[in-house]
């Protein structure tokens, strides 16, 4: 099987992802680079592994988690689609055995909320992983003044946080937000479909999504 760390190891996709984030940046984008995919990827394993899933599917669903924004370099419209039959052509000019790609090319080509759907496991973890990916980190405008809404939530998230609950039936993503920045209610504007289909997505590997914000249950 082709490793993780020769997926990150491989130039060439270092490359594409590094040009992918340049067209996400000069679109308005938050960071959408090593830092994000290094953090999905992260967060692929650790939901995977917390559920007791096998070492080979939690590989396959890191190594998703590394390329699920390639697409990005195409066009950020139907990014994941396009991403998916990059990420086969690159795995398949690697040698990887036909499931495996199987399994990776689908759960990128599912993973953005316009059409993504959690058709099976690696999916519905890498759904998970991404769409809690918020921070204030992610913002590269410097100027506060103009930033727009998708600026100003992810600015205002001072930290957060993706968890179990102890019996391992709930994950929970929460959140620190200085309301003063943005409100509650902005958050929600733009990531409501995205919380929605992480709810899918939970209930898909068998358990249930809850997100807290300011110590308060949301959903």
């Amino acid at each position: 099987m082709i490793s993780y760390e020769e997926i990150r190891a491989n130039e060439e996709i270092k490359t594409y992802i590094r040009e992918a984030d340049k067209s996400l940046l000069a679109l308005g984008y938050t960071e959408h680079a090593f830092a994000h995919v290094g953090a999905v990827s992260d967060r692929c394993e650790y939901i995977l592994t917390e559920l007791g899933y096998d070492k080979h599917t939690v590989e396959l669903a890191k190594i998703a988690g590394y390329l699920h924004d390639i697409g990005n370099v195409v066009n950020r419209v139907d990014h994941s689609q396009s991403g998916a039959i990059m990420a086969f052509r690159i795995l398949d000019k690697l040698g990887m055995d036909a499931c495996d790609i199987a399994t990776i090319v689908t759960a990128i080509g599912n993973h953005d909320e316009g059409t993504g759907v959690p058709v099976n496991m690696v999916a519905a973890a890498l759904i998970l992983a991404d769409k809690t990916d918020v921070r204030r980190s992610r913002v590269r405008n410097s100027d506060t003044a103009s930033f727009d809404i998708h600026d100003r939530v992810n600015f205002s998230v001072e930290a957060a946080e993706l968890a179990f609950s102890e019996d391992r039936t709930k994950i929970i993503l929460s959140l620190k937000i200085d309301t003063a920045i943005s409100s509650i209610m902005s958050y929600f504007e733009i990531f409501l479909t995205r919380m929605l289909l992480c709810r899918k997505a939970a209930e898909k590997l068998g358990i249930a999504f809850l997100l807290e914000i300011n110590g308060q249950r949301i959903i």
